[in-house]
């Protein structure tokens, strides 16, 4: 016969240890997960190793419970459970039922008394039983049937209390815990005990008189005249406290150990909480590729293959999805198209599609609204064949990135699945990885397209309800659709590119690398492959003795930090880190831009990532024209190959002039940044007048370059480390500079502060159009996760904003030139510059109206500028 195995719970107790041992995550929807996590964690580990045959998880029931009767300040100290661990119960609870865990509470009883009632009837029906608590008090249960695992560091670490291991421990039975309690008191449950008396007195003198009642029967006994007293005077307190530790093992529960048999988990239930809560380690522990549904578990789904596409399938209101598999939809083939509205669920294969007038009026008639999945990439697709799809009104991918920009947006299945709608497959599986990516048949195909249309009709109310309670549907509606469709524009239009003077370039490049690369030979005394770490590292550091910073496991490091502490110590070092940044050049940028430009247009068609960063600054990529390196005379050249696509036209750049630093001013609401900002004044020298107490004739050239590199590093959230390393001082040094300043700028200082509690309050940093970003570091106990965190919080409102801005400026830049009716267009955006090209004549009004509509974007404390300039090529627009 199967011996019966008992694990009995303290849900309470484990809940708190999970909450207050692990950072506060939160999941993609902002629900704080680290209690359920942690609670988790610590249910598949017992389940594991315990295999128990019956399991329940006892709950306290409410704030009163019948020991108050004895004691009204029983558990009074205690603070009020955090708002953030509350709304984490329901979960733990659904976790439980998903498991096919019994769970209990009873009114006016704790969870200790029920789990002290099921164990003594377990015991006394033969079972083996595990407790499980955070709670010592629960170690007065231990027996010879009877282990209690108390969790340690963590949540997983736990202690086993057998009589032995408290005999061992306490040099007590398991019965004379209560009589410690009962003398030393328990500060977390207010139980107060005999004043003065701690734990080991009382150990003490439960060795010499065995139970607390022998004790209060021979006081005249106790040595030490301080202590006889005390226990005298506090005998009932004692007697009290003793009653009030006692678990009570018969209380009136109306469950049997026959109803808390367990026989596993349900796993369809478990896994959906699992991608719920954004648990995919766990997903992964479950195994079986538990985190994709298979093709086969997916609910059936009706849909129409029209012969011919009609007016008369289309509707006021429309879910559109465009398939391509290649990311680069500027080239990529469109495989199908779905559709979902009031008239049904339809699959229009590509080719009858694009050839038929009905779509194409369809697609370009404003008035019928269109909800996409990445409003750009379809709008870009469709206009190679002469089709510009017009009223897109809710983009899926862009709210999905508003309400959480740190979570991947990997698919439309992955977001679909963060709000439990799991009839739809990821990419990945339907269409495999890499090299086995193929397209299946023309049936599975239109099914997985029409499942996707039908996942966003059900998304839409879900993201919108979320926008909503966020503060953030305007965010989304007046800033981030109407740029996608602005970035769309400056896609399809493109940058021309001289492909000529690239080649011209990359020819001179090739030389000077070679001149470069005969000196190091040169200083090394040999040839020698400079490309290859392993032979420059024997040069460096076996040949010419230099010193060795960091090894790897292959041998000496030779990475760019390493060569940049070097430098002081050989010539030769100057030269490796020059050949290495040209040679980046040649390859990345010469190279790189020559395979991307179109043949037919002769300009390259950069894609603006605008739901990849955290903070809601745009990237570019194929080819990232944002990170043309500038510092080197080389790098800068690079820009003269970027000129108009048409003749008597230039180049105008418009750049906002310190943004970041305007926005801190604004956000911290310092008085003396946002006075030199009103005064125009350079914001640099301001910064090296307050921190070294000099007048602005005396600011040196060095004052002011320290003073710039501490206001972009306050900006940028730099440590005293990081500034150090910028300006070549001791971290002392750098410590000192840092508090000068913010003793300077007290509102920074001040709005530092703030905003790293408001993150640990909420979880999440805002910036100034209500953009989020979650931080769940905030509250981690490894130092260096919090600091990084900390500087998260205080920099994202700054950068975000700044991001923000630019972004409206790009939205009124785009109806001002409408509205004047101008044939200048916007090219690019790189960081905080916009890029357009323009007619000569048009010049003169864009002097006026570019700097006008940017400083005018939005509305700060402080002035916002701009510096323009113009010229035949993006070279000469600086």
């Amino acid at each position: 016969m199967e011996k019966k195995k008992l694990v009995l719970i303290d849900g309470n107790s484990i809940a708190y240890r999970a909450f207050f041992a692990l950072p506060l995550l939160n999941n993609d929807k902002g629900i704080h997960t680290n209690a359920v996590y942690g609670f988790t964690m610590m249910l598949m580990k017992i389940l594991e190793e315990e295999n128990p045959t019956h399991i329940l998880v006892a709950f306290d029931a409410g704030k009163t419970t019948f020991r108050h009767k004895t004691f009204e300040e029983y558990k009074g100290g205690r603070q009020k459970t955090p708002p953030e661990l509350s709304e984490q119960f329901p979960f733990i609870r659904e976790l439980l039922d998903a498991y096919g865990i019994s769970r209990y509470e009873l009114e006016n009883y704790e969870a200790d008394d029920i789990i002290g009632t099921l164990s003594l009837m377990a015991e006394a029906d033969g079972y083996e039983v595990k407790v499980i608590s955070g709670d010592k008090d629960l170690t007065q249960l231990s027996s010879e049937t009877t282990t209690v695992g108390i969790t340690r560091k963590g949540i997983t670490d736990i202690e086993e209390y057998t009589p032995e291991h408290i005999k061992e421990k306490y040099g007590l039975t398991p019965e004379q815990i209560i009589d410690m309690k009962g003398l030393m008191g328990d500060s977390s449950d207010n139980i107060p005990g005999v004043p003065g008396v701690g734990e080991k007195t009382a150990i003490k003198l439960l060795k010499e008189f065995s139970t607390l009642d022998n004790l209060v029967q021979s006081l005249d006994q106790v040595s030490g005249n301080k202590l006889k007293e005390k226990l005298t005077e506090f005998k009932d307190q004692a007697i009290m406290s003793k009653q009030l530790a006692t678990i009570e093992r018969k209380a009136p529960i109306e469950v049997e150990l026959t109803d808390i048999g367990y026989e596993g988990l349900n796993r369809e239930k478990v896994i959906n909480l699992f991608k719920e809560l954004g648990f995919s380690s766990l997903l992964d522990k479950l195994g079986e590729d538990a985190a994709e549904a298979e093709p086969n578990q997916l609910e059936e789904i009706e849909f129409i293959i029209p012969d011919e596409i009609t007016d008369d399938l289309f509707a006021d209101d429309n879910y559109f999805y465009v398939e391509m598999l290649d990311d680069n939809y500027h080239h990529a083939e469109i495989i199908g198209f779905s559709l979902v509205n009031e008239k049904g669920a339809f699959y229009l294969p590509t080719e009858l599609a694009l050839k038929s007038a009905s779509f194409k009026k369809w697609a370009e008639d404003d008035a019928r609204k269109k909800t996409v999945y990445d409003a750009k990439r379809s709008e870009v697709s469709l206009r190679r064949y002469d089709i510009h799809l017009k009223g897109t009104n809710f983009d899926i991918l862009i709210a999905s990135y508003i309400i959480n920009p740190s979570e991947a947006q990997e698919d439309l299945a992955a977001i679909a699945k963060k709000y439990d709608i799991s009839n739809i497959q990821s990419d990945e599986s339907f269409y495999g990885k890499g090299a086995k990516q193929k397209v299946p048949e023309a049936g599975m195909l239109a099914e997985n397209l029409v499942r996707k249309a039908a996942a966003m009709s059900k998304l839409k109310e879900k993201l919108e309800d979320e926008l909503n309670s966020n503060e953030q549907y305007e965010l989304f509606m007046d800033l981030e659709m109407p740029l996608s469709l602005i970035l769309a524009d400056m896609e399809s239009c493109g940058i021309k590119v001289e492909r000529s003077r690239l080649e011209s370039m990359g020819r001179e490049l090739g030389l000077r690398l070679t001149e470069i690369e005969e000196k190091i030979c040169e200083l090394a005394g040999e040839k020698f492959n400079i490309n290859s770490p392993k032979q420059l590292g024997v040069i460096l550091f076996e040949k010419l003795n230099l010193p060795s910073l960091k090894k790897t496991k292959t041998g000496y490091s030779t990475s760019a930090d390493v060569l940049e502490k070097l430098a002081p110590h050989h010539e030769i070092v100057e030269h490796i880190l020059l050949y290495r940044q040209l040679g980046k050049l040649q390859s990345t940028y010469i190279e790189g831009l020559l395979k991307v430009i179109d043949p037919k247009t002769e300009k390259v068609h950069t894609r603006f990532q605008q739901t990849l960063t955290a903070t809601g600054r745009l990237s570019s990529i194929d080819p990232n024209l944002q990170n043309i390196p500038i510092r080197l005379e080389e790098g800068r050249k690079i820009r003269q190959a970027f000129v108009p696509s048409e003749k008597g036209w230039v180049i105008f750049a418009a750049d906002y002039s310190q943004i970041e630093l305007r926005v801190l001013a604004h956000i911290a609401g310092d008085e003396k940044l946002i006075q030199a900002f009103k005064d125009d004044m350079d914001i640099h020298t301001k910064t090296a007048m307050e921190v070294f107490h000099v007048d602005k004739e005396e600011v040196t050239s060095n004052m002011r370059r320290q003073a710039k590199a501490v206001n972009f590093g306050i900006v940028y959230g730099i440590s005293d480390y990081g500034l150090s390393q910028n300006l070549g001082i001791t971290r002392k040094e750098a410590g000192h500079f840092i508090e000068r300043y913010l003793n300077s700028y007290p509102g920074v200082q001040e709005y530092m502060d703030t905003i790293i509690q408001s993150a640990k309050e909420k979880g999440y940093v805002t910036t100034l159009l209500q953009r989020r970003r979650y931080i769940p570091e905030i509250t981690s106990r490894n130092f260096n996760l919090r600091s990084f965190a900390e500087r998260t919080a205080m920099n994202t409102p700054i950068q975000g904003s700044a991001a923000d801005i630019i972004k409206k400026a790009m939205i009124d830049m785009d109806e001002a030139l409408k509205e004047k009716r101008l044939k200048s267009r916007l090219l690019l955006q790189v960081h905080d510059e916009l890029i357009f090209e323009a007619p000569e004549e048009e010049i003169e009004i864009l002097k006026e109206l570019v700097p006008l509509v940017m400083e005018n974007a939005v509305e700060l404390d402080v002035p916002l500028k701009v510096d323009y300039a113009y010229g035949p090529t993006w070279f000469d627009a600086k």
